[in-house]
């Protein structure tokens, strides 16, 4: 596996943001995320976007951050967000949005990024589980989906 960092609208990256997209809306019913993304987001120094490749250099797995500040929407100067952690199924259980996230962390925190959130959904129990277990905790709800009821929202400092 290596994991390669391209623009977020590299031709695998809208692959496997389509197929997120077609998993969000099996589990919510509402069509996929409707937060608004652009490439630039995740441009350098401002944010990454990270595929995963196996051995064969298939796109498996995906994950990006973008730098938030404070804004109408509740984030905090110095927020990443973390977005569009996926992986596809047959790879799934390996470890690899672990490793995306750790790299995730320490982009952000190099990029002088204080605090990264997330904001995820009640059914995604598997999505929870990983950030809980790597030191994410609640938050206040920021982001788009602030509103919604299903909306679960987590941070963890970045500091070294």
């Amino acid at each position: 596996m290596n994991i390669r960092q391209v623009p977020f609208d590299h031709p695998d990256a809208v692959k496997l943001n389509d197929q997120v997209q077609a998993e969000y809306h099996v589990r919510y019913g509402d069509g996929g995320d409707a937060t608004v993304l652009a490439p630039e987001d995740f441009e350098p120094p401002k944010g990454v976007f990270l595929i995963v490749y196996d051995e064969t250099d298939a796109p498996v797995a995906t994950g990006g951050w973008r730098a938030r500040d404070t804004n109408e929407e509740g984030n905090l100067d110095g927020d990443a967000e973390l977005k569009r952690m996926y992986v596809v199924d047959a790879m799934r259980g390996r470890g690899l949005a672990r490793r995306v996230l750790a790299a995730l962390e320490e982009d952000a925190r190099a990029a002088g990024r204080r605090r990264m959130v997330l904001e995820t959904g009640d059914r995604q129990p598997e999505a929870i589980a990983l950030y809980v277990s790597s030191g994410y905790e609640p938050c206040a709800k920021f982001g788009y989906y602030r509103h919604y009821e299903s909306s679960r929202c987590f941070a963890k400092p970045l500091s070294s």
